[in-house]
């Protein structure tokens, strides 16, 4: 998510702003209704923060287990109902996977599926609630205006794959509206061309987008209400093909690939397909930002 004020010029900026993209565009639910779902959801995160230690003694298929779960009910607590699309998801082993970036709902959407070292800015770590959970889960954090501490993040990167893990970037660098997007930074496809791993675009679709967009200075507080009082909002991640690091050996041309594989499934797809699996529905619970 951008941020107001004065910014250094190498940082990517986006032109959505919450007066134009972050808005309802259908009538919203009842008060009620939103309040429970807001309740459930911040329940549901603090329930996450205080049982990640005893998840710290499980084996990492355990761990991700339990990553995929509680992320998913954290996206059925705030009454979202979830889609996954495309093509097979990728076995268990090292991928550096990359997304465009929408809403903090993007996080839990893509540990769903694909669970991970998230890459973050700094400024998410003194998030309430969100920002200690996320530094428990093994997120990567950096500092955005300090272009000379990047190296030590590819190689953070590059050496969490090479053991074998997963790291999860939205290298556009910036929220955007899903009207549009941004270019993708290439930094981060350096660890994957350093590691020798592979690079598993998806793509991430709100239907409807308003609510679910956190951009500009929109403030957390004001994403979560507008996301509790939504209305049939439904997140999908639609896994796209594979990109061998290996026939795009330069960061710059990976990055360029993958970007093409996002956009263009976007250019073909302006709905949601009617082939795809419905994960799971918020009936149950109804009834009761980062660089690259």
């Amino acid at each position: 998510m951008t941020t107001a004020g004065p910014v250094s010029p190498w940082l990517p900026t986006a032109p959505c702003a919450p007066a134009d993209c972050a808005r309802h565009t259908s009538p919203a639910v009842g008060p009620v209704l939103a309040a429970v779902r807001l309740t459930m959801g911040i329940a549901a995160v603090l329930a996450g923060v205080l049982l990640a230690p005893l998840a710290a003694p499980l084996p990492a298929a355990g761990r991700r287990a339990l990553v995929r779960g509680w992320c998913r009910l954290v996206i059925l607590a705030f009454g979202v109902r979830m889609k996954v699309t495309g093509g097979p998801v990728p076995a268990d082993g090292p991928l550096l996977v990359v997304a465009n970036h929408i809403s903090w709902l993007d996080i839990p959407l893509v540990a769903t599926v694909l669970p991970g070292r998230m890459l973050a800015k700094r400024e998410v770590r003194s998030w309430p609630v969100l920002g200690p959970l996320a530094a428990r889960g093994g997120t990567l954090f950096i500092d955005r205006d300090r272009l000379r501490a990047l190296p030590e993040t590819v190689r953070t990167m590059s050496g969490a794959m090479a053991d074998g893990g997963r790291v999860v970037v939205f290298p556009e660098g910036s929220t955007w509206c899903g009207r549009g997007g941004g270019a993708f930074r290439p930094a981060a496809f350096q660890a994957a061309v350093d590691a020798s791993v592979p690079v598993q675009p998806v793509r991430l679709d709100y239907r409807p987008v308003g609510p679910a967009a956190f951009v500009g200075d929109d403030s957390l507080a004001a994403s979560l209400w507008r996301i509790a009082t939504a209305r049939g909002l439904t997140a999908e991640i639609r896994i796209l093909d594979p990109i061998s690091s290996i026939q795009y050996p330069n960061r710059r041309t990976l990055a360029r690939a993958a970007q093409r594989a996002v956009a263009s499934d976007s250019a073909n797809r302006p709905s949601f397909s009617v082939h795809q699996r419905v994960i799971s529905s918020p009936a149950s619970a109804s009834s009761a930002r980062t660089p690259a």
